[in-house]
């Protein structure tokens, strides 16, 4: 995953973000995901380390309201700002870059995850109808049923953590999950659903 912002992008993302108004540290968090469509949710131990840097170096100040710090930009700090206005273009287009790229990222996988479970439900099914099991002696049909019961459960119960693992593994690096990935996600699970459905009846 390619990160979304480039050395030294964050230091001048963060100035411009204060440039339009005094924040606290949450809202600074907050601003630079909602910025970002999601695809970046950064850490305390990220924001507060370099806003702790440029007060350092006289580009933003500090003041407690409360039970909050909130930074200001400092008039350094704005002419900064102002002299790099081209940098901020940049950075701002490459932010859309990238939201795109990992959007894009995100679909493939869900694509890919959804198309191996359709392949091994598809394997599965072609196994059972080409090699019923047979039934030994004295065999209760009904408990080898209650058997695969709980051998799909099972399965379906590890698909589903290793989606959601994988999903949130995904937004907690950083990734962008979309309205429309996740309207794709259900679709794709609605038609295995209905594919099990299926094959249970035939």
């Amino acid at each position: 995953m390619s990160p979304v912002f480039s050395h030294g992008d964050l230091r001048l993302y963060l100035l411009n973000l204060l440039d339009e108004g005094p924040r606290h540290g949450y809202d600074i968090m907050q601003a630079l995901s909602d910025r970002t469509g999601g695809t970046y949710t950064p850490s305390a131990g990220t924001i507060y380390p370099r806003l702790a840097k440029l007060e350092e170096e006289g580009l933003v100040s500090k003041s407690v309201d409360g039970r909050k710090t909130v930074y200001a930009i400092t008039e350094t700090g704005h002419a900064e700002v102002i002299a790099r206005a081209g940098d901020l273009e940049g950075i701002e287009a490459g932010l859309t870059d990238s939201v795109r790229l990992i959007a894009d990222e995100v679909r493939g996988s869900v694509r890919e995850a959804m198309k191996s479970l359709r392949a091994d439900l598809a394997a599965a099914g072609r196994e059972e109808r080409q090699s019923p099991p047979a039934t030994p002696a004295g065999d209760d049909p009904r408990g080898q049923s209650r058997e695969q019961l709980h051998r799909a459960d099972a399965a379906v119960s590890e698909f589903r953590a290793r989606v959601r693992s994988d999903i949130r593994s995904h937004v907690a690096r950083g990734g962008e999950l979309t309205v429309s990935s996740v309207d794709r996600l259900v679709d794709d699970l609605e038609r295995v659903a209905k594919d099990v459905t299926r094959a249970l009846r035939g």
